[in-house]
């Protein structure tokens, strides 16, 4: 028993620093929400040194210790001033979305320290303050393609993942209008990741799985939809449990600008991808939740909802590559173009032209705009999910001095509505001159 006390004594001068220093460039933000974040966060969030008298004890304080550094690393509150206001933004945003799913501050920390966890009520101040559904979005610019990339050729990323050149050619499995930094996404899958999505095995996803998640900046148009603009970057997550286990199974990769640029400095970049998705580990750390009309005993884990299609209809277009997408903010709508193979022929062709923007759709394209209402997406703070469907057009080209047809399935059982035509024309204009989201 002497010899333990000892060795605990011994252990206590075995203490490497925690580095503390007054703040330098603190985060700006009003007095209700710098309170919350000095009183819940900073002690581990911050260049300040908080520690309980019984966080002093080895070898509790080298798991403190660790905590903290690791917590620095990611967000410190301290300088987060010194970066540009659209990363302080993100930070915040991040910082609310941890704190909604659970994550944030870790169970372990927070048995031991309840006055880290911040209350309903300090969470709500938090976003409110946030508000990511401001109309603030700049005008819509008039758009022209770029000069095709070969995607074959794009660097891989500093970790070795490559961005695989068939995935602007998969199938969608879900959007995201993220109001937090004013981007609409597509989620594509590859054959074995849709094949997951459609029959429900998700959780795991299958090795073999990728996903490819592409962002546009949203621009607003004089027709006071909010339309997919500028290409932002594309996102690619590969599953293999095995050569990824050290990464949550997942390889991932970024690609940013029409140039494709890697994104990570160094391999060290992935820590910021997985610490990101960790809130998602009982989701194999997928965030998106597919729109799939497959069974699940799991809440949230599947959109079954968006995809309640009726089988009567004349085309299923959740089968097809979606073109575009548009949200309506006034109605909380949002609405995804899809085409069948002859439209994708004319949309792969304006984007080789290098020169045209809205694609000329010939004898046998078929469009379909599917509209659904919006909801709060339950895994990300600041973004909007499809949720019920509204209607769905179908435009169909017929050959030159042939009329197209026009279609609408509308109401909550999707019915063809054959009562209102006057504004066939004006649909048909619309659904055929939407630009398609510009690629690389």
């Amino acid at each position: 028993m002497i010899g333990g006390a000892c060795i605990f004594i011994g252990l206590q001068f075995v203490r490497p620093s925690i580095p503390s220093s007054p703040p330098s460039t603190e985060v700006q933000v009003p007095p209700a929400v710098g309170n919350i974040l000095t009183k819940d966060c900073y002690s581990c969030h911050s260049n300040e040194k908080r520690l309980a008298w019984f966080d002093q004890v080895v070898p509790a304080y080298w798991l403190v210790r660790s905590d903290v550094l690791t917590a620095r690393e990611h967000l410190n509150f301290s300088i987060l001033g010194a970066k540009p206001a659209a990363a302080q933004k993100a930070a915040l945003y991040e910082a609310a979305n941890m704190i909604q799913l659970g994550a944030m501050p870790p169970p372990r920390f927070s048995r031991l320290h309840p006055e880290a966890r911040v209350s309903p009520e300090d969470l709500t101040v938090l976003k409110n303050y946030l508000n990511p559904w401001r109309p603030d979005l700049p005008a819509t610019t008039t758009m022209t393609a770029n000069n095709p990339v070969n995607l074959a050729t794009v660097p891989p990323e500093s970790n070795g993942e490559h961005l695989d050149s068939e995935f602007e050619n998969w199938q969608l499995i879900s959007s995201t209008d993220r109001g937090d930094n004013n981007t609409f996404r597509f989620v594509l899958g590859n054959e074995i990741a849709m094949h997951a999505a459609q029959s429900g095995q998700i959780s795991p996803w299958p090795d073999g799985s990728r996903l490819a998640k592409i962002a546009w900046q949203q621009e607003m148009g004089t027709d006071g939809l909010v339309h997919a603009g500028k290409f932002v970057q594309v996102e690619l997550m590969t599953k293999d449990s095995h050569r990824y286990r050290l990464t949550k199974g997942w390889g991932w990769g970024r690609w940013r600008g029409v140039d494709l640029k890697p994104y990570g400095a160094d391999a060290h970049f992935v820590n910021e991808c997985t610490s990101c998705h960790l809130p998602m580990r009982g989701d194999d750390y997928v965030y998106t939740l597919p729109i799939s009309a497959a069974s699940s005993d799991k809440n949230e884990l599947l959109n079954q909802r968006a995809a309640a299609l009726p089988q009567s209809l004349p085309y299923q277009p959740l089968r097809w590559r979606p073109i575009t997408m548009y949200v309506n903010p006034q109605s909380r709508t949002t609405a995804i173009l899809f085409g069948n193979d002859k439209a994708q022929e004319a949309v792969r062709a304006a984007h080789d032209s290098g020169g045209e923007v809205t694609p000329h759709y010939s004898s046998g394209a078929v469009l379909a705009l599917l509209t659904w209402q919006q909801r709060e997406d339950p895994h990300w703070f600041g973004a909007r999910i499809p949720d019920k469907p509204l209607s769905i057009e179908f435009v169909t080209t017929t050959s030159p001095g042939e009329k197209t047809t026009y279609s609408c399935f509308q109401g909550a059982s999707l019915a063809q509505n054959h009562t209102n035509t006057d504004w066939n024309a004006e649909r048909v204009r619309l659904i055929l001159g939407l630009a398609p989201a510009p690629l690389p």
